[in-house]
Parts: C-alpha cells; structure tokens; sequence
C-alpha cells in the first residue's frame, strides 16, 4: 500500500474524493492509499472463491461481494476494499450511496508479497473491531495455504491447509471451499 496524499483528510473528504476517483484508494486515519494492481494467481483466487461463495450461498440468507464494494471499521477509522466479503441478513450500509458495507460476516483477503505482513498483522487487528465478523480467511498467491480464523469467545481460532484435496470450512455461513477450486488454473511463478 503506497500513501496517495501527506496531507489529513477527513473520512468525509476521502469518501468525496474515492467516489469520484478513476482507480481505489484505501484510507486509514487521515491518509489515503493507492491500491496497486495484482498479479494473476491473486486475481484467479479471488474470483474463484468468490465464484465458489456465490454458488453455495444463491438461494440462501447471505450474499456475497468482490473486491468493489468498501468496508468501513468505524472503530478504527479504515475503509478498505477486501478481495471477497460475505454479509448474512440485511446490510448496514454507512450512507445512501450503498458504496460501503458496516457489518461483513466473512473477509477473505488473497495474500501478495506486498501486503502479506500488513494483512496478517494490522489489517487484521482492525478487522477484528468489526462484531459482526465471523471468519476471516487468508489465501496465499505464490503457494497451496489457506489459513481460517474462526471468532470465538476466547479469542480468534486458527486452521491451516495446505494440500490441494483439503477443504476450508466457513461455519458462519455454511459454505466449503475446497483448496483445488480456490486454486483451479493458478500457475505460480518462480520462488
């Protein structure tokens, strides 16, 4: 993530400008950041998970959204674009432009080299203010490995998988997502 703009913008001012801007810009605490673009095992995962989510969940209570819609952690005052977002029941939306969801069950972020630390570590941290998530799931780019963190009264659980016959199971909204689905046609580059 590369900062846009040194100077402090209000949320308003960044929602004003990231509503009329040509390319995404996340915004933390009073700084906006240009979104870079992805490689193609990320941009092949995020769409196979979200295409596997959108199949599971058609005739059911939650929907599913890609990387397009915006999440706002109030708390924390981030707005953030996740590679995948599910949201069960109706959506808390921050306004009347329906551009930024309030109360995501499930985040799944597809993990880079660039944003790997930020997304395990920070990105995390604030996430987990948002009570209405439930899981959050990390998928790597350059390897096999899908990490789960399940919210549990006593803290976040943690499943690992890492073989392509193995299966990640989002109990919040009932879904399995199967390792050779989310990696179907994904070829990685060299190490």
């Amino acid at each position: 993530m590369s900062t846009l703009s040194k100077s402090y913008l209000t949320e308003e001012q960044y929602l004003e400008i990231e509503r009329k801007a040509e390319f995404k810009s996340e915004y933390y605490q009073g700084e906006m950041f240009a979104m870079s673009g992805a490689q193609m095992p990320h941009i092949l995962i995020t769409g196979n998970a979200f295409a596997e989510l959108r199949q599971q969940l058609r005739r059911r209570p939650c929907t599913v959204y890609s990387s397009e819609l915006r999440v706002c952690v109030t708390a924390a005052g981030l707005y953030t674009y996740p590679d995948v977002v599910v949201v069960c029941g109706e959506p808390k939306l921050l306004d009347s432009a329906f551009d930024t969801l309030l109360n995501p069950t499930v985040i799944i972020e597809v993990l880079s080299k660039s944003t790997e630390a930020y997304e395990r570590g920070k990105k995390f941290e604030l996430y987990s203010s948002l009570e209405s998530l439930s899981e959050y799931l990390l998928i790597s780019s350059d390897r096999v490995r899908a990490e789960l963190f399940t919210r549990r009264p006593e803290g976040w659980l943690l499943t690992a998988k890492s073989n392509l016959e193995d299966s990640i199971d989002l109990k919040s909204v009932e879904c399995q997502l199967l390792l050779a689905d989310l990696y179907e046609k994904v070829e990685f580059g060299p190490a």
